[in-house]
């Protein structure tokens, strides 16, 4: 049988289902104050409603590790077409719930499924492509999911008009596409035989690409989370001026993250630090400031540093991994990308309990982010060394 060729379809396909775990974040997002509402009475509600959010990213972040192993047993194609099918079925079952805690836990369930979509999906990418083409879609991947965050809050918001519960009949898109994987993705052939399958991956080489992948998570969120808050912070409560300075910043991630395939050759090693140092001095700009204008230059300046920032890690990590140690290294470096994103707001809080607040907060954050700039050049080698250990 003749080996099926990868092309533009399968690329795109991908890098859409990529979008399914930005959909669980930000969905939820405007209809925070009508649950709120509807379970005013539910014990530990104002700590519960935010955790419906937050917790799909918590669960990747615990899982997709275990998720990149699960691949290597049971297969890239049959896994995914398996998770999306569940990400469905959580996703909706809040319009049936009646109880917060239960809604809670489906949004665990969620997290569940997007751990395997989204290690699933970037691991395919970089089975099915490279060179060029996988930094492209790489690139790709960041820029349809900083979009589709601003598409999905305003669908969210739009559909939440007459009931808060309408917008969880957008997670049907998962069976969508689980009748779509099966049709034009394969499983990639590949000479790798179940020994090393079973090979475990030498991490401790990893281990410098993925400590900064968890700071990388962390500086890549806090533009998106801290921005509309910082906006309030110097007089902007217009909720139509907050929507355009956050497209502005999406637009911003969505552009750089699109010129990754152009400038890829030039490595992490001349990438990262430009990619830290656009973020760091972003942020800093966003905490001096005190009107929104500033907020904006400062946010857009940000958001272009992290648009390269998260393709640059990827590729960092998973372009050594041959394919008996991609789905875990993968995971891995899933994991460490969404457990910085769920540790951000803490990270956060905590600096500016330090620091005196919001405005200390962000100047301390983008310090550290310049500091990993400067520091990053003089930590050796970034060439991922793969080879199974001796032992295994």
């Amino acid at each position: 049988m003749q080996q099926r060729t990868p092309g533009r379809t399968q690329g795109i396909l991908l890098v859409s289902m990529s979008c399914l775990p930005v959909l669980g974040a930000v969905l939820l997002a405007p209809i925070q104050p009508q649950m709120l509402d509807e379970f005013a009475d539910t014990p530990g509600v104002e700590a519960l409603v935010p955790l419906t959010i937050t917790a799909p990213a918590l669960m990747i972040g615990l899982l997709a590790l275990g998720a990149g192993r699960v691949i290597d047993k049971v297969g890239r194609i049959r896994l995914l077409t398996f998770a999306l099918v569940v990400y469905s079925l959580f996703g909706i079952a809040p319009f049936f719930l009646d109880s917060l805690p239960l809604i809670v836990a489906s949004r665990l369930g969620v997290g569940v499924a997007e751990a395997a979509i989204m290690t699933c999906c970037t691991t395919l990418i970089a089975d099915y492509f490279s060179g060029k083409d996988r930094a492209r879609y790489f690139g790709l991947q960041v820029v349809f999911t900083s979009l589709s965050a601003v598409v999905f809050i305003g669908l969210g918001g739009a559909l939440a008009q007459n009931d808060w519960r309408t917008p969880f009949w957008l997670y049907t898109v998962g069976v969508v596409f689980a009748i779509l994987t099966p049709i034009l993705l394969w499983q990639p052939r590949s000479t790798t035989t179940m020994q090393d399958l079973v090979a475990s991956i030498r991490w401790r080489p990893l281990l410098k690409p993925l400590a900064v992948t968890l700071f990388g998570g962390a500086v890549f969120y806090t533009p998106i989370v801290q921005i509309p808050i910082k906006l309030d912070a110097v007089g902007v409560n217009n909720t139509a001026t907050i929507g355009i300075v956050s497209a502005l910043v999406a637009l911003a991630t969505a552009l750089a993250a699109l010129t990754f395939g152009r400038v890829s050759d030039a490595g992490p090693k001349m990438l990262l630090p430009i990619a830290f140092g656009a973020s760091g001095i972003g942020l800093a700009v966003v905490g001096l400031a005190s009107n929104p204008l500033f907020v904006a230059v400062g946010g857009i300046i940000a958001s272009a540093g992290c648009g390269l920032l998260l393709p640059t890690l990827l590729h960092w990590v998973v372009s050594d991994l041959d394919y008996a140690q991609r789905a875990r290294g993968t995971g891995a470096w899933t994991a460490a990308m969404f457990t910085g994103e769920f540790l951000c707001p803490l990270v956060v809080v905590a600096l500016g309990a330090v620091f005196g607040g919001l405005t200390g907060a962000l100047i301390a954050l983008g310090t550290a982010s310049v500091l990993m700039a400067v520091m990053l050049p003089r930590l050796g080698s970034f060439t991922v060394d793969t080879t199974p250990s001796s032992n295994s």
